[in-house]
């Protein structure tokens, strides 16, 4: 696997692994990168190796250091920054919702820091075997595992999920016009409610507006397909960006690397 440093110092490697359920592994070292606020339409799975990182959730502050899992879930805004002068190493497992379910989120939100050290054993074996070709097997195990763990400290977690409504009609909207995009005119008139109601709606259920979180949803669709080799012109027009100039500002400013530092770091494990 090829290890990469990016413009800003960062190091990463990132690779999309043929396991059910896994969409993509990412390891990094940030110094002074600071994430914009955005969302994931996966889960996000993050242990902290060195130092720690300061986010907030849901416009909540939190922590995420050594010995936690931190588990952030989908559709869900969140920031992130280095919480220490020498930055941190994290190892990040993104999952789908057949790991874990929708209704999982609102314990998530609550609580996204997991004190458990047998979790967080399990998620260092997880990382193991996501890195060793022809145990992909073992991979899924430890992963059905995780997901029973998870599940069940969320489950025994209270749930303060209301209905979005609104909300989540204009985020199927967006989701389901990700390329060619949606004008919120459209967007208004398609649910029958007033622009500026559907920008408040959906920034109170997601703690982003329409266009930041299209936006992020346009960047996780480049990373798979750059991981899966496609060339970085391309990528952009395919996922909705106007040319690869307007690609590289928001994957970078998004994930602390430029599409090709990322591409490096992925390139042997395709």
């Amino acid at each position: 696997m090829l290890t990469a440093a990016s413009p800003q110092g960062a190091e990463l490697r990132a690779w999309a692994p043929r396991v059910p359920g896994v969409t993509e592994v990412f390891h990094a070292r940030f110094t002074d990168h600071a994430y914009p606020v955005h969302a994931h339409a996966t889960w996000t799975l993050l242990v902290v190796d060195e130092g720690a990182v300061r986010y907030d959730l849901d416009r909540r502050e939190h922590g995420a250091l050594r010995p936690a899992v931190t588990l952030l879930p989908p559709h869900v805004a969140h920031t992130g920054r280095a919480a220490t002068h020498h930055g941190f190493r994290k190892r990040v497992v993104y999952l789908d919702a057949e790991v874990l379910t929708p209704d999982l989120t609102g314990a998530a939100v609550a609580g996204p820091s997991l004190v458990d050290p047998l979790l967080r054993v399990r998620v260092d074996q997880l990382h193991r075997a996501l890195d060793q070709p022809g145990a992909e097997l073992a991979a899924e195990s430890r992963l059905a595992l995780i997901g029973d763990r998870i599940r069940a400290h969320l489950r025994a977690a209270p749930d303060p999920t209301a209905p979005h409504g609104l909300a989540d009609d204009l985020r199927d909207l967006l989701d389901a016009h990700l390329v060619e995009g949606i004008t919120l005119r459209e967007a208004a008139r398609t649910l029958h409610a007033h622009p500026a109601s559907l920008v408040r709606h959906f920034g109170s259920a997601f703690g982003l507006p329409p266009h930041r979180y299209l936006i992020g949803r346009r960047v996780e669709a480049a990373r798979r397909r750059l991981l899966a080799g496609e060339a970085a012109a391309d990528v952009a027009v395919a996922v909705g960006f106007h040319d690869q100039a307007h690609l590289h500002r928001h994957f970078t400013r998004l994930v602390g690397a430029t599409p090709g530092a990322f591409v490096r770091a992925g390139g042997a494990v395709a």
